[in-house]
């Protein structure tokens, strides 16, 4: 599957604090289309990588600051429409309270781009509406925080959940093969197969049911 990567620095902001980090932003089409998974910091190279190309969405894995603040400009630059799990809504307003995403994201529904369908998977826990997206043809996985090369995405601060997370990455993600690639929302890239032994062995050690 046509895959391009950008990835953009800036600030995650949430209960106070400010940590300065790195996210991926993906772009999955051909040369006539293209679907962007998230839309971090700056707009700007999102754009460069667009390279004119017909946007179908701006599809977000989940709603923490450092994953939509360009979204509302990138909107405006390529006219598509953007797309959020409504339940981390709250999320979204803290960045954006006279604006609104377009159209709500639903755990099943799939997403067209170039003759390819992503298939949503609603896994909270980092977020409530945190969502992975799966490509049926080619099986690549796009986890947004929800899974990374080293493990589960963090929790501890307002609206996650550790044990909610753990289920999520059990039941949804862990079913899936081992070779299954995971592109995540920062960071390098890891497999099903790489993340499966150290997730059950935690959720091992913290006795989630």
């Amino acid at each position: 599957m046509p895959l391009e990567l950008v990835t953009t620095d800036g600030l995650f902001r949430l209960d106070g604090g400010e940590w300065e980090v790195t996210n991926n932003i993906w772009l999955i089409g051909d040369d006539r289309e293209v679907l962007v998974i998230d839309a971090s910091h700056d707009h700007a190279p999102i754009v460069e990588a667009v390279a004119g190309r017909r946007v179908s969405s701006i599809v977000l894995t989940h709603g923490h600051n450092d994953h939509i603040n360009s979204a509302v400009a990138l909107r405006d630059r390529v006219d598509a429409p953007i797309m959020l799990h409504p339940d981390d809504r709250m999320l979204w307003d803290m960045v954006y309270a006279d604006d609104a995403p377009d159209r709500d994201l639903a755990d099943g529904a799939t997403l067209q781009v170039a003759g390819h369908e992503l298939r949503v998977i609603h896994t909270p826990g980092h977020s409530p509406g945190s969502c992975c997206f799966r490509d049926e043809r080619s099986g690549l996985m796009f986890s947004g925080d929800t899974l990374f090369n080293g493990g589960p995405g963090a929790t501890g601060r307002s609206f996650s959940d550790r044990p909610t997370i753990l289920r999520s990455i059990r039941d949804l993600l862990l079913v899936l093969p081992d070779e299954t690639v995971v592109h995540t929302g920062h960071g390098d890239s890891t497999t099903i197969g790489a993340e499966r032994a150290g997730v059950l062995d935690l959720i091992a050690r913290l006795g989630v049911a």
